[in-house]
């Protein structure tokens, strides 16, 4: 089967820069899931809609994605990769070591789509608000569905791990942040017991159990340090509801911060905060959107 990557010009000097067919299998494959829409914002904003329609159709010609149609949306495509498709990334270098899960069929594809592409929608208000400032964070700087051990061999999934660089005249800052999208489609009590598992996997030193003396010692120390330089901000984005009812969640976040003991200790610690995702597409996410868990007034989360 010859696949739009093999139709690409060749040249005796490859282009360092990845072809637009490449891109938009490495989005797939990163975010499992996207619209029509969001290809377009993430990959050539301003450009003519069939700059990245026209190379999706002939992707799903070849057999690397499909789609699935959005239920009252004017007919809007969501975009993920076959099977064929997922086997093809795994040797993409800005994918290795990331699963890739194809989608079998668009019924399974429609059952997927409200979270991650509400987690995608989070991501681009990031990535809109990084172009304007001039700041660092690609369409590869979003790594949803992260999964990090906890003690008692439970895991912890972040909904996504952000990778974002502040660019302030000649100083950059790397920042990075565990996000949690929430739709309102759990209980309060629920959302706010997320920021436990935050907390013990904070705390988590991993103890070596039956370990030859000949191998050296594990480094001592909590496990996020096998990740991250300095544990990474956490962030809540919510939507799906009323701002009062949202309210009222963050509200219940910030209870869950003074009143648990490990919780309180991480919060004076690791920046937390939330806001709403439609505050953040509005508004921006550098603008005085956030929520500090730990208590305060609004702010931009890079100043949590």
């Amino acid at each position: 089967m010859t696949t739009a990557l093999e139709n690409a010009p060749s040249s005796q000097t490859p282009s360092p820069a990845e072809p637009l067919p490449h891109q938009l299998l490495a989005v797939l494959g990163q975010h499992r899931m996207a619209t029509t829409h969001q290809l377009h914002e993430l990959l050539r904003p301003g450009a003519a809609r069939q700059t990245v329609s026209a190379p999706l159709n002939k992707l799903r010609g070849d057999g690397l994605v499909d789609y699935t149609v959005l239920p009252a949306s004017n007919r809007s495509r969501a975009w993920y990769l076959t099977s064929e498709g997922a086997r093809l990334i795994r040797d993409f270098p800005a994918l290795r070591g990331r699963p890739a899960y194809p989608i079998s069929s668009a019924t399974a594809a429609s059952l997927k789509t409200p979270h991650t592409l509400t987690v995608l929608r989070a991501h681009l208000a990031f990535v809109t608000d990084a172009r304007r400032r001039g700041d660092e964070h690609g369409h590869l700087d979003w790594t949803p569905e992260i999964s990090h051990p906890l003690s008692d061999g439970e895991r912890i999934i972040t909904d996504a791990v952000m990778h974002y660089t502040l660019i302030e005249g000649d100083e950059r800052t790397k920042l990075r942040a565990f996000v949690e999208v929430d739709r309102a489609t759990m209980g309060s009590e629920r959302l706010a017991s997320k920021l436990i598992e935050y907390a013990r996997l904070w705390s988590y030193e991993p103890q070596p159990v039956g370990r030859p003396r000949s191998r050296q010692p594990a480094a001592p120390g909590p496990v996020w340090l096998r990740w991250y330089p300095v544990f990474p901000r956490v962030l809540f984005v919510l939507t799906g509801s009323s701002q009062y009812v949202l309210g009222n969640r963050i509200s219940d976040l910030q209870a869950m911060v003074a009143e648990h003991p490990l919780v309180g200790t991480l919060s004076r610690r690791v920046p937390m905060g939330a806001a709403v995702l439609e505050d953040l597409e509005d508004r921006g996410p550098t603008g005085d959107v956030w929520v500090p868990l730990a208590g305060g007034t609004p702010r931009p989360w890079t100043s949590l």
